[in-house]
């Protein structure tokens, strides 16, 4: 097989993996942005709006954002990062990294403002700040989406990668020829 093209490959297991850690991040991301919720069943912001609900997806986002930092980084490291997959794989997390670290902020204004929500007397200021927690909420979901739709791209991208295994031969493991023996007369020296 031609060098280039064997030094192209992602070996099939590593590929395999990193597509079951791409995927299981997808899903968490997309169901936390579907299941975080902020308005009521009315489509109204409650009236006095849980701060520990909400700081708790401002956690939750910032912990699933760690994980697709490290994830990037682990890819970054591997020796497959400088091929043409790794690096369209490493691209896609790098912008899910990026999206996903603007989630977490969000949430946590959105939890800041709702302490304040109770205790304004004049509506149109009650308004503003709902407006506000609105927006916040809706930008944060907005990245987790975003984040998903990155690491769905980096698996497609790995599976695309793996389609060209069926096409070429797999790699031959070289045999790594033993060092030389020292020749008699070297020992004795």
């Amino acid at each position: 097989m031609n060098r280039d093209i064997q030094g192209e490959l992602i070996p099939r297991g590593d590929a395999l993996r990193l597509i079951g850690s791409l995927d299981n991040l997808k899903t968490a991301f997309l169901d936390a942005a579907e299941q975080w919720q902020l308005l009521d069943e009315t489509g109204d912001v409650p009236a006095e709006p849980s701060y520990t609900e909400l700081l708790q997806h401002a956690v939750d986002a910032q912990d699933l954002s760690r994980d697709v930092v490290r994830l990037a980084a682990d890819v970054a490291r591997s020796p497959h990062s400088t091929n043409r997959a790794g690096r369209a794989v490493l691209g896609h997390l790098a912008t899910a990294a990026t999206m996903s670290s603007h989630a977490a902020p969000h949430f946590a204004e959105t939890a800041e403002t709702s302490l304040s929500l109770p205790h304004v007397v004049s509506p149109v200021i009650r308004r503003r700040r709902a407006n506000s927690m609105i927006i916040d909420h809706a930008s944060a979901r907005a990245y987790l989406r975003r984040t998903s739709e990155s690491l769905g791209e980096a698996a497609k991208e790995l599976h695309a990668h793996l389609d060209l295994h069926r096409f070429l031969p797999a790699p031959t493991q070289r045999a790594v020829p033993a060092p030389p023996s020292p020749t008699p007369s070297a020992r004795h020296r």
